[in-house]
């Protein structure tokens, strides 16, 4: 078996932890995609630093724009910062793409981390504008295919409301998930929202609660 560079496996293993999140929360990604092996990866991405005639996979290569599956409208754009750490220049060159395709929502992919400034800068767009940030350690494992996570399931603004009326409820008397939660970042859940956890159970085969996203 051919041995790789650990940063093409690193790199593997977090966009394939990535496109399975993406397909999680209903946006399009190519089947090739969703199904590439360290090898086919390795095939499709590396390219050649002429500068310093080295072989190498760059992140700016991986970038992604994805659709969602039942609303043409909902755009998501993934950026892999080249940078060990993510500044002001770095977002301004994401909010150039975002303006430019009129897409509203992104993901950043950081290597280490990401400056105070441009910390600052996310916390001022408007909140039309919806800019989510995963470290690529976070990235390395898909915690959701866990065997003691259980499934979440978002419920649809009308399902929502039908569960409320159901047990005549206000949202805010439903338990919580906090917003970052691991599992709530991972499906990119907002506040308001309502997920629905379904956990296996002994004696009734499944337990199913539902939790108000704070």
């Amino acid at each position: 078996m051919e041995q790789y560079n650990p940063e093409y496996s690193r790199q593997w293993r977090v966009h394939r932890t990535l496109c399975q999140m993406l397909r999680d929360r209903s946006y399009v990604v190519e089947d090739t995609l969703m199904d590439l092996e360290l090898s086919e990866f390795v095939e499709k991405f590396e390219s050649i630093d002429m500068a310093e005639d080295v072989k190498l996979i760059r992140r700016d290569d991986l970038t992604l724009r994805v659709v969602h599956e039942s609303n043409a409208d909902d755009v998501m754009f993934v950026f892999f910062s080249e940078e060990t750490k993510v500044g002001v220049p770095q977002l301004q060159v994401l909010m150039r793409r975002l303006v430019s395709d009129g897409a509203k929502k992104a993901i950043i992919i950081i290597r280490e981390t990401i400056t105070p400034f441009a910390k600052k800068v996310l916390l001022s767009l408007p909140s039309t504008i919806i800019v989510e940030q995963f470290q690529e350690t976070e990235l390395l494992v898909n915690i959701t295919r866990h065997v003691l996570v259980p499934q979440h399931i978002l419920l649809e603004e009308h399902e929502k409301k039908m569960l409320l009326e159901k047990y005549h409820l206000k949202d805010t008397q439903l338990p919580r998930i906090q917003k970052s939660d691991p599992v709530a970042r991972y499906y990119g859940l907002l506040r308001g929202q309502v997920v629905k956890i379904v956990r296996p159970s002994e004696t009734a085969g499944r337990y199913v609660t539902y939790r108000l996203v704070v």
